[in-house]
C-alpha cells in the first residue's frame, strides 16, 4: 500500500523548508512503522538546494541562497511549474539503492508518454531524459537518500517552469547536457495540475505490484 498526499499545487506553493520538515516527519512514522510508505507531491517557492556531492565553485556566485540538503548528488533548482514527488518508502533486504532509483526513472517515462514525451533512461546518469534537436536535456531530476532502510528526497518533473533558474549554476553538475521542461518537449501547457493524478496512479501501481510480489 502507498498512501498519497498532495501537499500543495500551484497557487498553494510550499517553502523548500516546510516541504523537508514534512519529509523528516513522514520518514520517522514509516520507520517507526506508524503509517505505510508514502508519497508526497507538491510544488515549492523558488528555491536552490545543494546535494552533498556539491562543489563551491557549482553555485550561484550572485549571491541568491542555497539550501544544503542531506540527499546525494549537486546542486538543482526547484520552484512553481515543477512537479516535486518524494517516496518516502521502506526498501527491501538487500537495499539497492540503484535499483530504487531506476524504478522511479522507468515510473516516470511511462508516466509522461502519454502527455507525448519520448523519455529515456541514460546509463550512469539519473533522472529522465529527451532528445533535443541540439543536445540531450533533462525533464526530471532524481536525487535520494536512504536512512534507516527507508528513503527521502525523490525526483522533480519540469512541467511548465522557466529554465531560467537553472542558468545560474550546473544543474546537477552536468555541464553536456541541457534542462527542459514537459511543455516544451512535447509542445503543448502541461502543468503540475495536469500530470499529477497520473504520477500518482502510476506510483500507486508500481507499489502495489511489489507488495504483491
Amino acid at each position: 500500500m502507498l498512501d498519497i498526499q498532495i501537499a500543495g499545487l500551484s497557487p498553494d506553493l510550499i517553502p523548500y523548508e516546510q516541504g523537508w520538515a514534512l519529509q523528516r516527519r513522514v520518514h520517522a512514522e514509516v520507520v517507526a512503522g506508524e503509517r505505510p510508505d508514502t508519497l508526497l507531491l507538491l510544488e515549492h517557492e523558488a528555491v536552490y538546494t545543494a546535494g552533498k556531492r556539491t562543489e563551491p565553485q557549482e553555485r550561484p556566485q550572485d549571491g541568491t541562497p542555497v539550501i544544503d540538503v542531506d540527499r546525494g548528488g549537486k546542486i538543482t533548482w526547484h520552484g512553481p511549474g515543477q512537479l516535486v514527488g518524494y517516496p518516502i518508502v521502506r526498501l527491501t533486504e538487500p537495499m539497492d539503492v540503484v535499483a530504487h532509483v531506476r524504478r522511479i526513472e522507468r515510473t516516470l517515462i511511462d508516466v509522461l508518454a502519454p502527455f507525448g514525451v519520448d523519455g529515456y533512461q541514460v546509463e550512469g546518469r539519473s533522472g529522465v531524459w529527451v532528445r533535443r534537436p541540439l543536445s540531450e536535456d533533462k525533464v526530471a531530476a532524481i536525487g535520494v537518500r536512504v536512512q534507516q532502510g527507508v528513503t527521502m528526497h525523490g525526483f522533480a518533473i519540469n512541467c511548465d517552469n522557466t529554465l531560467s533558474g537553472f542558468r545560474g549554476i550546473i544543474p546537477c553538475g552536468i555541464t553536456d547536457a541541457g534542462v527542459t521542461t514537459v511543455s516544451e518537449a512535447s509542445g503543448r501547457e502541461v502543468s503540475p495540475a495536469d500530470i499529477v493524478d497520473a504520477v500518482a496512479a502510476a506510483f500507486s501501481a508500481v507499489y502495489a505490484t511489489e507488495v504483491a510480489a
